[in-house]
């Protein structure tokens, strides 16, 4: 049997061409968020309370601290949360303290004894391990 390199080269092209783009692709999938903090603190507690709004828990728990998940488990933090309770949720202003720690200022709207309330509702969100987190009390 002969060697050929050149029919080894030839049939590797594909291969070597698909293991480039998805290192690129795999680069550019962890390349860090260069918004300013406020922009990333805002969309990810507007998401949060979007999840919320939407009896999503299990998504609104992905947005809680390391710390947060660490002594909440996710059924224990389902069974916490009002169920149809918020009825609108918008973050009105991010403030940062901080290079990783957030204040977040929502103002929420809820039924109570057939009103509708509106009401600030402040947060605390802090950057860990490259993300922000939203932390629970």
């Amino acid at each position: 049997m002969v060697f050929n390199a050149d029919f080894v080269v030839r049939s590797m092209r594909p291969a070597v061409i698909v293991a480039a783009v998805a290192v690129l692709a795999g680069c550019a999938a962890v390349a860090p968020d260069t918004r300013p903090p406020e922009e990333v603190v805002k969309a990810r507690a507007q998401a949060r309370w979007d999840a919320l709004l939407k009896e999503d828990f299990t998504t609104a728990y992905s947005y809680l601290g390391p710390g947060s998940r660490a002594v909440n488990s996710l059924d224990a933090y389902k069974a916490a949360v009002r169920r149809n309770f918020y009825k609108a949720a918008q973050v009105a202003t991010v403030t940062c303290e901080t290079a990783d720690s957030c204040f977040v200022d929502v103002r929420v709207e809820y039924v109570f004894r057939g009103s509708r309330i509106k009401t600030p509702l402040g947060e605390t969100w802090i950057k860990q391990d490259g993300n922000w987190w939203y932390v629970l009390k």
